[in-house]
């Protein structure tokens, strides 16, 4: 293939950068824009019921860093994604090493298995909804039926349990990504590894801490990584079965930030928030980042 019309002069690098352009300005267009926009607003006190639109500087930070309100949703945020990316970690680690192992209607457990992070979010929340609902749902029948409690008990209407029940809810629905991540890590690991593990005597127990696991520690970090991030983002699963209740004990980042903007209509404060939020989600990258390079150069 020749050189393109017009751009003879270029070396063939130079040509290749000059051909990305267009892609790289429609992605700034989406994805950068919105950040560098998201940042300036929140240095700003604009909102649409004062009709303000004022720079502030760094006045947005100080006052949310004196809002209880704010720490109470950012420790939500970070409960809920350390609980449920660690036993979904877990669980999907023990589906994997199932899936992974040869069984008649293996196909056929791996395609249910992915059901559950098929069904969209909405549909989990309001499933999840009438399966504990204080009066008629079918845990607190299951529950009663079993002698473990002696009257219903009111899982989203709590302070108590409402958190936990949305942990459970996440757990369900995600856990099959964190196995099909995990399962994809250990097919790449070779059989004959484990196969001469198995020769030298070593049991099952053995093999996978010895073996599998170290081999697997980066699939584990990067799966883990991803399912951080994304739960540090939880938003439908909240606003559908609690909406931040009650007495906001289940209030996130994301739904106090939407609250902030779409209903206060304070768009200089509620862009700090998700300001603060990206940076807090920055860190939790670069925590996992230091891992997995300690991982990969050892």
């Amino acid at each position: 293939m020749g050189p393109l019309p017009g751009v003879h002069w270029l070396t063939p690098s130079l040509s290749a950068w000059v051909m990305l352009l267009p892609i790289a300005v429609s992605l700034g267009a989406v994805s950068l824009y919105p950040i560098l926009n998201g940042v300036w607003l929140s240095l700003t006190n604009t909102s649409l019921i004062t009709q303000e639109n004022d720079f502030v500087g760094l006045q947005n930070y100080v006052d949310l860093a004196r809002d209880p309100q704010f720490w109470n949703a950012w420790r939500h945020t970070v409960w809920f994604t350390f609980v449920s990316t660690l036993a979904e970690t877990i669980l999907g680690l023990a589906m994997a090493l199932l899936l992974v192992e040869r069984f008649p209607g293996r196909s056929l457990v791996r395609a249910a298995m992915l059901v559950p992070w098929a069904m969209p979010t909405v549909v989990t929340s309001k499933m999840f909804g009438w399966l504990f609902d204080g009066q008629y749902g079918v845990i607190n029948w299951a529950l009663r039926s079993l002698g473990l409690i002696s009257e219903n008990v009111n899982w989203t209407g709590s302070v108590e349990h409402a958190m936990t029940t949305i942990i459970i809810a996440d757990v369900w629905k995600t856990t099959p990504f964190m196995a099909l991540l995990l399962l994809a890590g250990l097919q790449t690991i070779p059989s004959s590894l484990t196969e001469a593990a198995r020769m030298d005597g070593a049991r099952y127990w053995r093999t996978l801490w010895h073996v599998r696991l170290p081999l697997l520690a980066s699939t584990l970090l990067i799966a883990g990584l991803f399912r951080a991030l994304d739960a540090f983002r939880v938003f439908d699963l909240v606003y559908v079965l609690t909406g931040g209740g009650p007495a906001d004990a289940t209030e996130t980042l994301s739904t106090l930030s939407y609250k902030t903007l779409f209903s206060a209509l304070q768009f200089g404060y509620g862009s700090a928030m998700a300001t603060a939020m990206f940076l807090t989600e920055a860190l939790i990258a670069l925590g996992f980042g230091v891992f997995i390079l300690r991982k990969l150069r050892s």
